[in-house]
């Protein structure tokens, strides 16, 4: 499967900011809104590494990162840390997925936990001048969908470790007719 375009990541955060705001709009008033915003950001959290996952070419290690991140949702849950570092937790699992997914050099990691960082901040920006909960999951996952953009490897390819290995055998003959030609050339001149 090839990599996700940013129109498919627009169109995840059209979704789960809809099904995010309609949820919290519902569960707020019959249940404390702590536990609709830690449900609601698990949800989120899991629904976009499954997409993460269905988009990735990358077959090993589905069920074990899923599992990790069933692990990672309870620790975090009934270790009972602050909305903040929960979430921070949450938005670090997602980084953690796309690294180990989608890229194959640090740099590449480290401009995304960038992106992540800066998605953050747009997301809780919008949440403190709005209040609006559509909006702050919107701003989130289009900052999100911005990760496409950045290149698997950073590496150049003139760097030694991506060369081809030329084949000696196919190399030696090329070289063979190629000096049988200049001699050729040179006996008729």
């Amino acid at each position: 499967m090839k990599r996700p375009s940013f129109l498919q990541g627009v169109g995840f955060a059209l979704l789960a900011s809809f099904s995010g705001g309609v949820l919290f709009s519902v569960l707020v008033g019959p249940l404390p809104s702590d536990i609709v915003l830690r449900s609601l950001i698990a949800m989120l959290g899991l629904g976009y590494t499954l997409y993460l996952l269905s988009r990735s070419s990358e077959r090993v290690g589905r069920l074990t990162t899923v599992m990790l991140w069933s692990v990672m949702f309870c620790v975090s849950w009934f270790g009972a840390p602050s909305l903040p570092i929960y979430l921070l937790v949450h938005v670090s699992a997602i980084w953690l997925v796309r690294s180990l997914y989608y890229y194959s050099s640090v740099l590449s990691a480290l401009l995304d936990l960038g992106l992540c960082g800066m998605s953050l901040a747009t997301a809780l920006w919008a949440t403190a001048h709005t209040g609006n909960i559509f909006l702050a999951i919107w701003c989130f996952f289009v900052g999100q969908a911005l990760f496409v953009a950045i290149p698997a490897s950073m590496r150049r390819a003139h760097e030694a470790g991506d060369r081809e290995p030329i084949d000696d055998a196919i190399f030696q003959r090329a070289y063979r007719t190629a000096e049988a030609a200049l001699r050729r050339l040179s006996m008729h001149n």
